[in-house]
Parts: C-alpha cells; structure tokens; sequence
C-alpha cells in the first residue's frame, strides 16, 4: 500500500510510520519540518496546496494527524495556532483530495475522545456519548477544547469525496515507549517519586497500548464497510487512582506523593500547560470496534503498563 501521513512528525505518526515501512508498504510523512527517516518524507506549510498534494494521486490510505500540540498553556496565540492547525488543515486536504482523479481509498482524520463530556458517571462510546460544551462550572479550556473537536469533526466530514471513505479517529492516549511521549511523562512522574494520586484522583483515564492502536487502524483499512467516528481506546478505562498505581507496581515503587488539585493547577502553570490534561474524566470505550469484532491484545491496564516499562527500561 501507498500511505500518506500528513502531520505524522509526532509520537502517534512515528509509530505509524515504523509499522507501515517495517511491512515493506510505501510511506511518506508530510510535515512544516520533516526529519530526515528510513520513509520518505515531504514538505508543506499546512496552510496551502504545493507539491506535496501530487503525492495522494492514487494513494491507498491518508492519514492525517496535523494539528499543534496542546502541551502548552491555551492563551489566545495558542488557542489560534491550536484551532487552525487542525481545522484549517483538514479543510486544506478536503480540498486536494477531492480535487483528484484517484484520491486515497480511504481517509483517516485524527480526532479526540476529549470530544466527550467529563464523565464520572457512565462509559462513552460512539452511540450514546454525549458531546461537552459548556457544563456549569467547567473551566473556559475545557470548552475550548470541545469546541475544537466538534469543529474538527464538523470539517471534516461536511465534504463528501466519491471513491473515500471518512474515519474519525476519537483516540485516548496512545501509550508506546517512545522517548518524549506521553507515557513517558507519566513515568517520569513515577520515577521521580511524584506518581501518586492526582487531585481526587475519581477521574477516569482513557488509553490505548500503540500495539492495538496500530491494529486498530489495520482493521479500519480492511473493514470497507466502516465509516464516520470511531473511538480508539482500550475497553477498561480506569480512575487516575488505580491508574498510577498500577504504573508505580509496573515500575517497581509503591510511592508516590499524591498531588491536589491546587497544586495541580500551580504546577501545570509553572511547566505553561494545562491541568484539563490530567483533571478532565475521560472514560470513552470503543463499541463500534468491539461489535466489529476486533479483539485487543491489551485490554486492561497493569498488563500494558508492564510491557512499556519493560520495553522503556531495555
């Protein structure tokens, strides 16, 4: 297969890309600075057709993953380069590939299981999720970021392009050993002694182990008859609690000073990011892949949290 992974510089497109190029398929990163790696790689602004767009012409599979970190505080600068890097470039490829006498089969949009309300109470999946957006008393950020994924969603699929098929990817944290990933920082949370409970530690988390994720998106491509959204998250989310417990035993440490919900807040400001990203209950299950029949390789949390830290240590 021909894969195009524009936005795929990151942890999530690099794993991607290892897979893909390791099964001897053809990939091609697009991104503002793309590094030098075995795949071939591609430059573009994001912002506007260029040489780069030739290259879905009578590809198999896109996949986009553009848009800016949001590890960073959501001042009115970042809130703009967050909310047009992926609004703004999903509407840039609806663009191209309609424009294309052979577009990509299939095309994957990233998307985000924070499109989903904080939840205590009960498990999202595609079918009975209920969106968020203004909850009494949630903070403005988290607003924020549900106004992005809704918009996100919305352009993505408001064009229909004939000869592809849409998936958007609602995924949780995708967990790998990666250096600078996301569970990376959790563990380095751990080996310095700060993994304890965060806040009141009821807040549920949602993940995926990379390995799932990658089949996941291996049995997206094969299933023709899937569209529309799809949640990629492993079927038992946890609350924060038992999440870093688990991790400090995978780890091989039962401490962990526990953090409250000001020093959270302290904290998060001080590293210029945003306490959503570990307050906020994300408790999102994936039943359009499970009554689909994909079975998960990892399906609960100290299991996977053992294999990463294996693999983080070697």
């Amino acid at each position: 297969m021909r894969i195009i992974i524009p936005g795929g510089s990151g942890q999530v497109g690099q794993v991607l890309a290892r897979h893909f190029h390791s099964l001897k398929h053809e990939v091609i990163v697009i991104g503002r600075n793309p590094a030098a790696a075995p795949w071939r790689v591609a430059e573009w602004d994001g912002l506007t057709a260029g040489p780069w767009a030739s290259l879905l012409e009578t590809s198999d599979v896109c996949i986009n993953l553009a848009g800016r970190s949001v590890n960073c505080r959501y001042g009115e600068e970042n809130r703009r380069a967050i909310y047009d890097s992926r609004i703004g470039t999903t509407r840039l490829l609806a663009q191209v590939i309609g424009s294309l006498g052979t577009p990509p089969r299939i095309w994957m949009n990233a998307s985000t299981a924070t499109i989903y309300r904080h939840s205590l109470d009960r498990a999202m999946d595609e079918a009975t999720g209920e969106f968020g957006g203004g909850e009494v008393g949630a903070p403005t950020t988290w607003n924020f970021s549900m106004k992005v994924a809704k918009d996100w969603e919305e352009a993505f699929f408001e064009t229909a392009i004939a000869g592809t098929r849409k998936v958007a990817l609602r995924s949780a944290m995708t967990f790998s050993p990666d250096r600078g990933g996301v569970f990376d920082e959790f563990l380095r949370l751990v080996r310095f002694g700060l993994g304890g409970t965060t806040g009141k530690g009821d807040q549920y988390v949602s993940w995926i182990h990379e390995r799932d994720f990658i089949r996941s998106i291996e049995f997206l491509i094969e299933r023709e008859e899937m569209d529309g959204p799809v949640n990629l998250a492993a079927p038992n989310p946890l609350p924060n609690r038992d999440f870093m417990r688990e991790l400090r035993k995978a780890w091989g440490t039962r401490l962990g000073l526990p953090s409250a919900e000001w020093m959270v807040e302290v904290g998060t400001f001080l590293m210029r990011t945003e306490s959503e990203l570990v307050l906020k209950s994300r408790q999102v299950v994936p039943g359009r892949l499970v009554d689909a029949g994909f079975r998960f390789e990892f399906e609960e949390w100290p299991e996977a949290a053992r294999e990463l830290v294996a693999r983080w240590r070697r």
